[in-house]
């Protein structure tokens, strides 16, 4: 299955917060639901940014920077487009990956890589044995 690393907190409110766009500079073909990898790294400007910009859309709870699960898998979401504008209150980008139906997972540790990316099919298996 595919995976798309992004930044903390953004990878947070996209699967439990309603963010219903990955703001993007490229575009994507690709379509259908991809993992949402939580990238290692994300500074704590980066985090009060993303912390006001969420406050200000209605977003009522969101993890401390040191709680956030960082470096893995925290869920799921399907594409449905990439669009170069969108209505959508979280839009702020060059472009962005449309996404609907987050689902949250089990936090799983994967080294992160850039652009959508290809998980080992033995880890998903190893993972949904561990959860079953």
């Amino acid at each position: 299955m595919k995976a798309l690393s992004i930044r903390q907190p953004w990878a947070f409110l996209i699967v439990y917060c309603g963010k219903d766009v990955e703001n993007r500079s490229w575009h994507t073909k690709h379509r259908g639901r991809f993992l949402v990898h939580a990238a290692k790294g994300m500074t704590k400007d980066e985090y009060a940014f993303a912390y006001r910009y969420a406050v200000e859309r209605g977003v009522a709870y969101m993890p401390r920077f040191e709680e956030l699960n960082r470096g893995g898998i925290i869920g799921s979401v399907e594409l449905v487009d990439s669009v170069d504008t969108s209505d959508s209150p979280w839009y702020m980008g060059q472009k962005a990956f449309v996404l609907r139906d987050p689902q949250p997972l089990p936090f799983v540790p994967l080294k992160g890589r850039l652009q959508f990316f290809e998980v080992p099919a033995d880890l998903l298996t190893s993972y949904r044995r561990a959860t079953d």
